[in-house]
């Protein structure tokens, strides 16, 4: 159907304001993720879908041989186990269901808002026909007015326009999109909230910014990373070794004159393989992509999320990532006799009708200094606006002309006015210039007043940052377009260990290169179409969702936030990511060792007399050390699914101090923790009569 140029009323669903977006943050066991989880197990249940876990499918295997073993030969024994067998399955399936749940969950109201969207396409001859947003293809034209959801991804080719981007990043304050340059970029799902216009669609069906977030925040269709799927592949290795192992004790017991059962001998197996890691692994990985999600970054793979936790070198751009990005007045600086409150009330005059940001901390600095307020201004006055030619601005009021800018510019004013030039203000500008600061002079008619110091202020708290990047390992560059002077100073003051200044594209490409020669894995951020070779080079490459298609399509993460500050937490996550799979991993192996020495000894110490000095727990029968080890081996999935989803916290530390963190924690509480609670599942046991 056709229409014309008016716009339809709006049928589209309001996207969430104010509220945080994608990355909408639900509690560790939600009510509703809860309920589904519990389904999803039994689901889970399915030997397609177990047979990708090589451990839990052998449990699988292993609960239905006790199964079929129970009905021919019934007792509570034999039933107890097949029931804990069948349990240990369900709790490893439900570890990785409640981390599928939240991405599930955020998917769900993606599809909702992608599916009822509609657009208004624009065609050839400036009329305009409502369709189906899921139906536009690459290239087409819509036209987005006040209230109309943008329906897919896109660049502006005509107008300006206020965008609301909350329903995909979070952020309730609006962003402004125009065509040409850097801020043309939209993407579909936001709400333009004023003015008009003409968006090309630039993604093909299917494959929107929106489709990708589904994907990849939707836990089930997660691939495996490749050290996830050699971990993979080495419990699979541990389980095959153990596999022989056990039941060749079927022979050795009756050689020995000890009848061991099938019963008993899966559930050995079981219990000597590492079920626990093997159990929790893919919740783990699932996880960490989330917590990723919930800061508002979407990382294109797994692979991108553990990269980020190897990484050895950040680039990180000055503006913006290490300071404010705008210079503020920090400094004033009398010359020619003159006190700082005189440059300070010029400054702060000169500086009423500046709107920058620089222009508002001269104001807000003279306040603070000699609290020198804003002053109403009556009678005839006229600001005089900075303009390039003059690179000056300033007030004429009450006869008085008072001018800021340039000291060059500046100088020059204060000599049309028959005014001279303090000796002492080439020094000061100079001074200034050097330590990487910008020098505003500040001039009262002909009387040159003194000198206002402009600098980047380096965000607080980011050199404590950059010292526990360093305790990790990990070496930061700044990457900034400043000259070498000002790049010294800033890089001084921040506490990175080294910069790069001037940078050109080509600079960025070949710094990238050399770090990875030396074998190093590298991150960086950007936002731009220049910056895209640079990230597609990097090993983390975060896009700025504020940026160019180009970027976007370059990295491998996507910051919705469009915060370059964030690649530190995109690191520390991916880092943590690893340490709870090292830790668990640790847990899990350990665990093991204490099992053996739990069952075995019980099973065969009446046979040879000499395990007694091995049977350290003293359990009350064979038959009670291996229903409590099975019930064990399935309770400690329980226990350990909250560690597997918040992950280990996370602290900054080298290699070899987190190697001993997890070798006394989880290592030695990976025997510890078996060894106590098997004992007292056995006294509950006895205590029950159930031996």
């Amino acid at each position: 159907m056709t229409a014309t140029a008016t716009a339809p009323e709006p049928t589209q669903p309001e996207p969430p304001t104010g509220g945080r977006g994608v990355a909408t943050a639900r509690g560790l066991f939600d009510g509703e993720i809860l309920r589904q989880a519990l389904l999803d197990s039994v689901v889970k249940l399915n030997p397609a879908t177990q047979v990708r876990n090589p451990v839990m499918f052998v449990v699988l295997v292993g609960s239905v041989i006790t199964f079929i073993e129970a009905i021919a030969h019934p007792g509570v024994f034999t039933w107890s186990i097949t029931i804990w067998l069948f349990l240990t399955v369900l709790f490893a399936n439900f570890a990785e269901a409640m981390a599928e749940g939240r991405g599930k969950a955020q998917a769900d109201t993606l599809r909702k808002m992608r599916s009822e969207t509609e657009a208004r396409r624009l065609l050839p001859d400036g009329t305009e026909e409502l369709v189906p947003a899921a139906t536009l293809a690459k290239g087409d034209l819509v036209v987005c007015e006040p209230g109309d959801l943008i329906p897919s991804d896109g660049e502006i080719t005509e107008g300006i326009a206020s965008v609301d981007e909350s329903a995909i990043t979070g952020e309730s304050a609006p962003v402004i999109r125009e065509s040409g340059g850097d801020r043309s970029a939209v993407t579909g799902g936001t709400k333009v909230l004023s003015d008009r216009i003409v968006v090309r669609i630039t993604a093909e069906r299917g494959q929107t910014f929106i489709d990708r977030m589904i994907t990849l925040v939707e836990g089930a269709n997660r691939q495996k990373t490749p050290n996830e799927i050699a971990l993979t592949i080495l419990l699979a290795v541990l389980t095959i070794v153990f596999l022989p192992v056990v039941v060749a004790l079927q022979p050795f017991g009756r050689y020995a004159g000890a009848s061991v059962s099938v019963v008993v001998l899966v559930a050995l197996l079981v219990c000597l393989i590492p079920t626990t890691i093997g159990a929790l692994l893919s919740a783990i990985g699932i996880a960490g992509m989330d917590r990723l999600v919930q800061r508002n970054v979407l990382a294109m793979s797994g692979r991108a999320v553990e990269a980020a936790g190897d990484v050895q070198t950040l680039l990180l751009d000055k503006t913006g990532t290490i300071t404010l990005g705008n210079r503020m007045a920090s400094e004033f600086v009398p010359v020619g006799g003159h006190t700082e409150e005189e440059v300070a009330s010029a400054a702060q005059l000169a500086s009423l009708a500046d709107e920058t940001p620089e222009g508002r901390s001269i104001v807000v600095l003279a306040k603070e200094r000699f609290d020198i307020r804003e002053r109403r201004l009556e009678g005839d006055h006229q600001f005089i606006p900075f303009s390039a030619t003059t690179r000056m601005s300033g007030l004429d009021v009450d006869g008085r002309r008072i001018r800021k800018g340039a000291a060059e510019s500046v100088k020059r004013w204060a000599a049309e006015q028959e005014g001279t030039v303090p000796p002492d203000l080439d020094g000061i500008v100079e001074r200034i210039s050097r330590v990487g600061s910008t020098p505003l002079v500040v001039a009262d008619g002909p009387d040159v007043l003194g000198v206002i110091e402009l600098k980047d202020v380096v965000k607080q708290g980011i050199r404590e940052k950059f010292d526990e990047m360093r305790q990790m390992g990990i070496r930061t560059v700044m990457i900034t377009g400043d000259n070498p002077l000002t790049a010294a100073a800033i890089a001084q003051e921040a506490g990175v260990d080294d910069y790069l200044a001037e940078a050109t594209p080509e600079a960025k490409m070949s710094l990238i290169r050399t770090e990875q020669e030396g074998g190093k894995l590298v991150a960086m951020t950007g936002d731009g179409t220049n910056d895209a070779p640079a990230l597609a080079q990097a090993d983390v490459g975060v896009a700025m969702n504020t940026g160019t298609m180009a970027a976007k399509e370059a990295g491998n993460m996507v910051d919705l936030d469009s915060n370059p500050t964030k690649l530190i937490d995109v690191v520390e996550i991916g880092k943590q990511l690893l340490i709870t799979r090292g830790s668990l991993t640790t847990f899990s192996i350990a665990n093991d060792v204490a099992k053996y020495f739990a069952i075995i000894p019980a099973l065969f110490v009446a046979t040879y007399p000499q395990l007694n000095a091995l049977n350290i727990m003293k359990l009350h029968s064979p038959q009670s050390a291996v229903l409590s080890a099975v019930i064990f081996n399935a309770l400690v999935i329980v226990a350990l699914i909250p560690l597997a989803l918040r992950g280990v916290k996370f602290r900054a530390a080298g290699s070899a101090s987190i190697l001993r963190r997890n070798v006394f924690i989880y290592g030695l509480g990976g025997i510890i923790v078996p060894f106590a609670f098997i004992k007292l599942i056995d006294l509950v046991l006895v205590a029950l009569h159930a031996y």
